[in-house]
């Protein structure tokens, strides 16, 4: 008879539920891609504008990618100027509950990716919006890459971006934030699969009959 936290497989193996021999890894995980997220993105701004002229369009990759510093007071596309702080306010919050979950329910490496590189992503912004001019929570956001017909971005932009496609892949893959998958019942209803072998009521797992 297996304990509540171990299952087994359908080969025979156990399955140990998380736990924080596997919780924390992830979250060091996450933490690491956030901070290095982060970094890259305050360093490449700052770079920007050691090295850019304001406005100006210098080619990188060819005309596929070009670089041209700009400052932006509002969000995508520069939409959202007038409502800057509550743009500012948004990106703490959501911040802030990545942070928490991260740190309470985090358990598997893929999640891991996708949240460090979210928080970091955020934090680059909203360091911007806080710390730059003209004052905290209307500070504009330094872009300087520049895609054919997109807005001009950062790499706080990419990592954000970066982190959402994850977000929906693992989502729409069942893959849960604690390490498990949602499997498809055969009503269409989803349900965390267990590895436990399924057999029916009054029967063991190879069909004979308990009496």
């Amino acid at each position: 008879m297996t304990s509540p936290s171990e299952q087994r497989g359908s080969a025979g193996r156990p399955l140990r539920a998380p736990g924080a021999s596997r919780r924390w890894p992830s979250v060091l995980l996450a933490l690491t891609i956030g901070a290095a997220a982060l970094i890259a993105d305050l360093a490449s701004k700052a770079w920007a504008e050691r090295t850019l002229a304001l406005g100006e369009t210098r080619p990188l990759v060819g005309d596929l990618l070009q670089l041209r510093l700009i400052y932006n007071s509002g969000a995508a596309f520069s939409l959202g100027s007038s409502v800057t702080p509550i743009i500012t306010v948004v990106q703490i919050l959501i911040c802030v509950a990545v942070l928490g979950w991260v740190l309470v329910k985090l358990a598997d490496w893929r999640w891991a990716i996708a949240l460090g590189l979210l928080a970091g992503g955020a934090l680059g912004n909203i360091h911007d919006r806080l710390l730059r001019a003209p004052k905290p929570l209307y500070g504009e956001v330094v872009d300087f890459l520049e895609l054919p017909h997109w807005p001009i971005f950062n790499i706080a932009d990419t990592a954000v971006v970066t982190a959402a496609v994850l977000i929906v892949l693992l989502t729409l893959f069942g893959v849960t934030s604690d390490g498990s998958v949602l499997e498809k019942d055969a009503d269409g209803s989803s349900g965390a699969a267990t590895g436990e072998d399924s057999a029916p009521s009054g029967c063991t797992a190879d069909g004979e009959e308990v009496r």
